[in-house]
């Protein structure tokens, strides 16, 4: 497996990325010295507190200047941004106007534009790639390549790659909100005969990474109008070991038997907890408690 971390090589090589598919460990190459060096001082260059602080929103107001912002950080390096607040919401960011950011700010306006496809949530190869991976990545018709290995990846059909994810190639920021919410932001070149981002990713990833997360999740922010949850909410120890038992199948009689409490004490505790995470029944009781990470769904 082609990986970021491994033995140090007898002689310099060029900087690589995790392919999502496996090659033999033996010829698995690393970073060397004078690339880190060198992939430092490039982000040091663009990477500061006040660029970061460009792309962040505080008020509705704000929102169209600092989509302006991100656009230009995208467009110094040739790539158009291509935001998205949620991968399962048809709708994409917009001003405090309603205006649409994709169309109005970011130039994606010709009439098969990304933002106009409503089932590019499940066709893309891209959105489908931000449900198993949290960090950037870069993708072409020729697979994904991560800083760390990801099999799950290697798994997404890739067929047709340039009619399904509307692009030859991009780099590619998902970003993990809170309730389970996914968004992401795709950069795209400019030129659409370019299909190969790989040195523009290893020497500006990370800081394409930070100004996406921040723009997204501050969004989110700003422009949420539901609360998810209401304020204060806090499960109780005995809450949260019925809900765990319970997110692996246990019976109120089952739990009752485990705890020693009995089954009207197991049904009052997973209801108070249903009130209290303003779910509708125990298994959106349970699916929410996970989402705020009191359970976990893996075992």
């Amino acid at each position: 497996m082609i990986s970021l971390k491994g033995h140090a090589p007898t002689a310099p090589v060029a900087p690589q990325l995790v392919p999502a598919a496996p090659l033999p460990q033996a010829i698995a190459p690393t970073w060397d010295a004078r690339a880190r060096e060198t992939r430092g001082q490039s982000q040091r260059t663009a990477f500061s507190a006040e660029t970061i602080d460009s792309v962040r929103i505080r008020c509705p107001e704000d929102v169209r200047r600092v989509a302006e912002a991100l656009h230009g950080l995208a467009m110094a390096h040739d790539l158009r941004a291509a935001p998205a607040h949620n991968i399962a919401d048809k709708r994409t960011p917009t001003d405090a106007e309603g205006n649409i950011l994709a169309r109005d700010v970011f130039g994606w306006t010709d009439r098969k534009a990304w933002w106009r496809n409503s089932r590019i949530a499940l066709d893309s190869p891209i959105t489908s790639a931000c449900r198993f991976e949290s960090e950037p990545f870069w993708v072409n018709a020729g697979g994904f390549r991560t800083r760390q290995p990801n099999h799950y990846l290697s798994a997404i059909d890739l067929a047709n790659f340039e009619a399904r994810a509307m692009t030859r190639a991009a780099i590619v920021v998902p970003v993990h909100l809170p309730f389970g919410q996914i968004g992401a932001v795709s950069f795209n070149p400019v030129d659409p005969s370019i299909d190969d981002l790989e040195q523009l990713f290893l020497t500006h990833g990370d800081a394409l990474g930070t100004y996406a997360r921040t723009f997204i999740a501050s969004y989110v922010h700003v422009m949420g109008s539901v609360q998810a949850l209401p304020p204060g909410t806090r499960l109780s120890k005995r809450e949260v070991e019925c809900l765990r038992w319970a997110a692996v199948g246990k019976t109120d009689l089952e739990m009752s038997m485990i705890m020693n409490r009995s089954r009207a004490t197991v049904r009052f505790h997973i209801y108070n907890a249903s009130v209290k995470l303003n779910a509708v029944n125990r298994s959106q009781t349970v699916f929410k408690a996970a989402q705020l990470g009191y359970i976990s769904l893996n075992h």
